[in-house]
């Protein structure tokens, strides 16, 4: 009960705050979500963690665009950033499942470990609404860290 409370709650989240970011009339593509993850990893590189992190985190910085996000897990799963969910940012949601039972952040672990990228595919309600639609996420763990970073689509 206490999971399916939590799933609730992220897709409420996900609704409410899903409502004002990026420019959702227009559709991110896969090649943008692997150059903005691809692009968050350089700013890890170059600035830190710590500081890379508040700028992702950013709902009005360059990691939300059109209708897409980049937001980053350690390697258990745990939220380190989600510009459009902040909420979420300290929690382990390597449990979380789609409605098909698919424990998708556990296979972003999986592709994150083993080979370090790659894409993910789940159910999951677009922003605004609830009705749960193919999504696919790209996965790509920050070369020399412990961290990935992670931008979807709607299919």
């Amino acid at each position: 009960m206490k999971k399916a409370s939590f799933v609730l709650v992220c897709v409420a989240l996900l609704l409410v705050f899903g409502i004002g970011f990026g420019n959702a009339e227009e559709k991110a593509t896969k090649d943008e979500c692997m150059a903005k993850c691809k692009e968050a990893a350089a700013l890890i590189k170059d600035i830190g963690i710590e500081a890379a992190l508040a700028k992702i985190q950013d709902a009005k910085g360059p990691f939300v665009w059109k209708d897409s996000y980049v937001f980053v897990l350690d390697m258990e799963g745990k939220c380190l950033a989600h510009p459009v969910v902040p909420n979420l940012v300290g929690k382990t949601l390597s449990g979380l499942k789609d409605v098909s039972g698919k424990m998708f952040v556990s296979e972003y672990i999986a592709v994150a470990n083993t080979p370090g990228e790659g894409w993910v595919d789940y159910m999951w309600p677009k922003p605004n609404e609830k009705t749960p639609s193919p999504k696919t996420t790209y996965v790509y763990r920050a070369p020399g860290q412990s961290v990935m970073l992670c931008a979807g689509i709607y299919q």
